[in-house]
């Protein structure tokens, strides 16, 4: 054998898992009139699950809506509707009842479609969060009208439309203007004296501030310096008067001898 194998290449591939954004819900609309029980769990329950899809995960709620009418009219095989019990325990000793499934029909038709629904989902939050989507009407009328949902068959998978397309990408020429728009505001010449005026100012206030500054040291200095010549003036006339006084002290000392 020669070249490659097919699948040698299988460790290049990527698994695909869905993202919210991916998962599009839709409304369908099943008529239970005259089906067995099972039989119409089992197709509800592949479409709550989303395994009609082929981007189902068993990890993720990729399911849509389903609308059961006419939940009273459904068929159950053999003895079921005798045989068949549907049990529920309070939880005391002896507190276990059961109902035939042929009155729990005829009663509360609602509750024995969801109960055969609930057994085919896992059992877990997930299954909990796939069962929300169920509807179960009695009647042939529903309230979700607003829905708009699709006649959907028994057995029948709706057509699959595909991933849902990307978002546009907005464009960037919006950067750009704005760009452009700000440049001509900049350059206008009335806002360039008025920056200049403004510096006039703060030079002028320096200035007026600077000239008493420089006045007040040398008021200041000139008492020191008048005190510091009278206080020599003091010392040399002491200084005369010492001398004149030896003086005199030298001439009477001669006249004495």
């Amino acid at each position: 054998m020669t070249g490659r194998p097919p699948w040698a290449d299988i460790s290049t591939m990527k698994t695909y898992s869905p993202k919210p954004d991916h998962i599009q819900r839709a409304w369908y609309v099943v008529d239970a009139d005259g089906v067995v029980l099972g039989r119409l769990a089992t197709e509800v329950a592949t479409l709550l699950r989303g395994k009609h899809k082929p981007m189902f995960a068993p990890h993720m709620d990729t399911g849509d809506h389903v609308i059961v009418v006419n939940a009273d009219k459904v068929a159950l095989t053999g003895n079921k509707a005798k045989d068949k019990f549907a049990y529920r325990h309070s939880g005391y000793p002896g507190g276990i009842t059961g109902v035939a499934y042929g009155d729990l029909i005829a009663t509360r038709p609602k509750a024995a479609i969801e109960r055969a629904v609930r057994g085919m989902l896992p059992k877990n939050s997930l299954g909990r969060q796939m069962l929300k989507k169920l509807h179960v009407v009695p009647g042939p009328e529903h309230p979700h009208a607003a829905q708009q949902p699709q006649v959907l068959a028994l057995g029948a998978r709706p057509a699959w439309e595909g991933l849902p397309a990307k978002p546009a990408v907005p464009e960037k020429p919006a950067k750009k203007a704005k760009v452009e728009e700000a440049a001509p505001a900049e350059e206008t010449p009335a806002e360039k004296p008025a920056a200049k005026k403004t510096a006039a100012k703060k030079t002028t206030a320096k200035k007026t501030t600077a000239k008493p500054a420089a006045k007040k040291p040398a008021a200041a200095k000139k008492p020191a310096a008048a005190k510091k010549t009278t206080a020599a003036k003091k010392t040399t006339a002491k200084k005369t008067t010492a001398k004149k006084t030896t003086a005199k002290k030298t001439a009477a000392k001669k006249s004495e001898e």
